[in-house]
C-alpha cells in the first residue's frame, strides 16, 4: 500500500483516509430504500426522507396550535394541551433514557463493524440485576454500577461469539436477547418467587431553582439523575466518534478493516471495545429504567417491553449520529407519552387499545419514509489480520 490513500464514499462527502499517521474514515454505504443506485441521489433522498418527518411532525403541531386557539375545548384543543404540557415533556424525557442508552451503544458496536441487535437483551439483564444489586447491597449506586457490569459481561459473551467465532452476528444477537428474556424472569422466580422482584427505592429528581418553574421546559431542569446523565453521554458519545483516535478507529474498523490493520491498529481489540462499550452504556439504560420504578417486572417482553428494538430505529433514523438518535429517540418517546396520557384522560374516545398502538405506528412510519439509511460498509463482516 502506498503512503496515502484517501476514497470518497458514494452519496456523500464522507472519507476514509489511511496515512502513515493513521486512519480517518466515515465513509458508508446505503441500505433500506428502493433501488440500487449511489451517487449523491442517495444522500440526498435520505435527507429528504429525514426533512419530511421533521416537517410533518411540526406541520402537524402547528394546526394542531391553530385548532386549539379556535376552539380550545374541543377535542383537538385538549389534545394540544396535553402534547405541549410540562408532565408529557417529563415523561418523554423519562421514557427516553434506556432507549438513548441503548441506541448510543448500538452505534459505537455498528460503527465498529458488528452488528449488536442484542441491545433488548442487554437492557433486560441489567434492569434486572440493577434491582437484585440494590435489594443485596443496599446502594442504588451499588446496584447501578452492577446492572451495568452484568450488561457489560453479556456483551462482552456476545463479542466473543462474534468475533473470535466469527458467529452470524444477527443470530447471536437475537440468542443474547433469548437468554436475557428467559434469564431475568427465571432469576428472579428463583429469588423472589415470581416474575417480579421486590421493590427499591427509586432515584429521586434532581431540581434546578428558577429554571425549573419555566413553562414548559422546566421539567428539563427538575428530572431524575439519568435524564442529566443522558445528556452528558450524547455529547460524549458524538465527541468520541468524530473528535478522538479511538473514535476514527472505530469508523474504520467498520468501513475498512483492513485499512485500519495496515495502519498497525488491532481490528479485533477495536471491535470488542466498541461491543463492550455498547454493553456499558445499555446498562445505564438498563439499570436507569428498572429504577425508575424502583422494581424489575419479567411477565410477558418484560418491564424492557421492546425499547432495545426502538432503539435500533432510532439510531437508524438519526443516521448513526448520537445528537440524531436522541431526535428520534424524543419523537417516538414523546408520542408515547402522549398515548399514556390520552389513556387516563379519553380526550379522543378511541379504544385504549389503539391509542397505544400510536408509538409503534409512528415507527413503521418513519422507516418508511425515511427511505436510506448509510450504514458502515464492513458492517456484519468478519476481519482477522492479514486477511486478503
Amino acid at each position: 500500500m502506498t503512503d496515502g490513500r484517501q476514497r470518497v464514499a458514494d452519496g456523500g462527502d464522507e472519507r476514509e483516509r489511511v496515512t502513515d499517521g493513521g486512519v480517518e474514515a466515515d465513509g458508508e454505504r446505503a441500505h433500506g430504500g428502493a433501488g440500487g443506485g449511489g451517487g449523491s441521489g442517495g444522500g440526498l433522498r435520505g435527507l429528504s426522507g429525514r426533512l419530511l418527518v421533521a416537517l410533518a411532525a411540526v406541520g402537524l403541531l402547528a394546526l394542531l396550535g391553530v385548532a386549539a386557539v379556535v376552539a380550545p375545548e374541543s377535542s383537538v384543543g385538549r389534545l394540544f394541551g396535553v402534547i405541549v404540557s410540562t408532565s408529557t415533556l417529563a415523561a418523554t424525557l423519562r421514557l427516553s433514557v434506556p432507549i438513548v442508552f441503548a441506541a448510543l451503544g448500538g452505534i459505537f458496536a455498528e460503527k465498529s463493524g458488528v452488528i449488536n441487535i442484542g441491545l433488548e437483551g442487554l437492557l433486560i439483564i441489567s434492569a434486572f440485576a440493577a434491582i437484585y444489586g440494590t435489594d443485596v447491597t443496599g446502594s442504588l449506586l451499588a446496584g447501578f454500577l452492577i446492572g451495568v457490569l452484568a450488561s457489560t459481561a453479556l456483551s462482552g459473551l456476545f463479542a466473543v461469539v462474534c468475533i473470535e467465532f466469527r458467529a452470524d452476528q444477527i443470530i447471536a444477537g437475537l440468542a443474547i436477547w433469548l437468554i436475557a428474556l428467559g434469564l431475568a424472569p427465571f432469576l428472579s422466580q428463583v429469588v423472589y418467587g415470581g416474575p417480579n422482584t421486590d421493590s427499591v427505592d427509586t432515584l429521586g429528581t434532581w431540581t434546578v431553582p428558577v429554571l425549573a418553574d419555566v413553562p414548559l421546559l422546566g421539567a428539563v431542569f427538575d428530572a431524575a439523575p439519568p435524564v442529566y446523565l443522558m445528556f452528558v453521554a450524547v455529547a460524549a458519545a458524538w465527541y468520541t466518534l468524530n473528535r478522538t483516535a479511538f473514535g476514527r478507529w472505530v469508523r474504520a474498523s467498520g468501513e475498512n478493516p483492513r485499512a485500519l490493520d495496515t495502519a498497525g491498529v488491532d481490528v479485533s481489540r477495536v471491535r470488542y471495545a466498541a461491543v463492550l462499550l455498547s454493553g456499558v452504556l445499555s446498562g445505564f439504560g438498563g439499570a436507569a429504567l428498572a429504577f425508575n420504578i424502583g422494581q424489575f417486572t419479567g411477565n410477558g417482553p418484560t418491564m424492557v417491553n421492546g425499547k432495545g428494538f426502538i432503539a435500533i430505529v432510532a439510531y437508524l433514523f438519526g443516521n448513526y449520529n448520537p445528537v440524531g438518535a436522541l431526535g428520534s429517540t424524543m419523537l417516538f418517546a414523546g408520542l408515547d407519552a402522549v398515548q399514556l396520557r390520552l389513556q387516563t384522560q379519553q380526550i379522543l374516545g378511541v379504544p385504549d387499545a389503539l391509542v397505544q398502538t400510536i408509538p409503534f405506528v409512528a415507527v413503521i412510519v418513519v422507516l418508511a419514509l425515511v427511505g436510506r439509511t448509510r450504514i458502515p460498509e464492513a458492517a456484519g463482516e468478519h476481519y482477522e489480520s492479514g486477511e486478503e
